[in-house]
């Protein structure tokens, strides 16, 4: 999983050779065996310890300056570095990398006052285990922020654009307080602990990543005008249709609404929903039911109506609204159809 994720596993010991290779090799580490003692350290400059460095896994026998060493030189190339230990030598290195994991079982009182972080159960799949969900909080970040991010630019869009044109206002203050409460309440909520994404361990580290990626920006306002467009077109259909502004104005409310409940299931996994993109979405599916519940009651439901300054629509308007909504699924799909073999291009150029 380590060589997967990108994560280079190194074995710094003051242990014997010997021993240190034999158990690089039942772990799998290592295959040939192949060695660094700290004497050769003391021998190496800088280049050449980064020439054997990449193919080597193992350093034995060495002292607590060898292991700074080691963790200055994988810093200087751009790494980020962690480091484990659980002795009093240990504390130099532990101090200076940038994760420090001290043993909280069997370390030592210094290393675990030196350590960024203390295992309780002194286990390396722990550490592992840390990095994916480290990732999946990183992601459910990025998708919580994009969503909100693309769903106010529609709603902003919605009033300036027809402010813009003259038209009556297609939504009340309201209206919009009530769809900023539906959509960013429990969907919002459901994609900031959304389960962890398949594959997530099979990508790359982006050391400094920031957390949009380059072009997002553009694909969270083009989603936005979207949303937007999908609103101000049903309040022309509806005005049209069924002769009021006030019809008009409920089927914008809905379209706004239900597109961005819509819109939650695009940023559950990269991958398409033909291709199993809805897998563990459970408490996300649940919030965009109980948020999609929840606006067709106030749409149905004369005393919530004359809250919200809704009326009641004809079937056929129904169907229009539910048309509408689901149409920021057909370019979120093709985006990741093409997203998907696009990368699975790159796999292939790189194996």
């Amino acid at each position: 999983m380590c060589r997967k994720a990108g994560i280079r596993v190194v074995m710094i010991t003051g242990d014997q050779p010997a021993t240190a290779a034999a158990i690089a090799q039942q772990i799998g580490l290592t295959n040939d065996g192949t060695v660094i003692t700290g004497r050769e350290l003391d021998q190496m400059t800088d280049e050449t310890l980064w020439q054997r460095a990449q193919t080597c896994r193992v350093f034995a026998r060495v002292q607590p300056k060898h292991k700074v060493q080691l963790v200055s030189l994988f810093q200087k190339r751009g790494f980020v570095t962690a480091m484990t230990g659980d002795g009093i030598n240990d504390a130099p290195a532990l101090r200076m990398a940038d994760i420090g994991c001290a043993m909280g079982k069997g370390g030592t009182q210094v290393a675990r006052q030196a350590a960024d972080m203390v295992l309780a159960d002194d286990r390396f799949e722990t550490i592992v285990e840390a990095v994916r969900q480290g990732r999946a909080i990183f992601e459910n970040i990025r998708k919580t922020v994009h969503f909100l991010l693309s769903c106010n630019t529609g709603e902003i869009l919605t009033v300036l654009l027809a402010f813009l044109l003259g038209w009556p206002e297609p939504l009340l203050a309201v209206q919009l307080l009530w769809v900023n409460l539906v959509t960013d309440s429990l969907p919002a909520l459901a994609l900031g602990v959304d389960a962890c994404e398949d594959g997530l361990m099979d990508r790359p580290p982006r050391p400094g990543r920031r957390l949009f990626e380059k072009g997002e920006g553009v694909v969270m306002l083009l989603e936005g005008c979207l949303i937007g467009a999908l609103a101000l077109l049903a309040f022309v259909l509806g005005q049209g249709q069924l002769g009021s502004a006030a019809a008009g104005r409920t089927m914008a409310f809905g379209v706004l609404s239900f597109s961005q409940l819509v819109h939650t299931l695009n940023m559950h996994a990269r991958v398409p929903i033909c291709r199993g993109g809805l897998r563990k979405s459970g408490r996300l599916m649940a919030a965009a039911l109980v948020g999609a519940l929840l606006q067709t009651l106030v749409m149905v439901v004369p005393v919530l109506g004359a809250v919200f300054g809704t009326v009641g629509l004809p079937l056929f308007a129904w169907g229009e609204i539910l048309f509408l909504s689901f149409m920021p699924l057909i370019p979120a799909e093709l985006g990741k159809l093409g997203e998907g073999r696009r990368r699975h291009r790159r796999r292939r150029a790189r194996n």
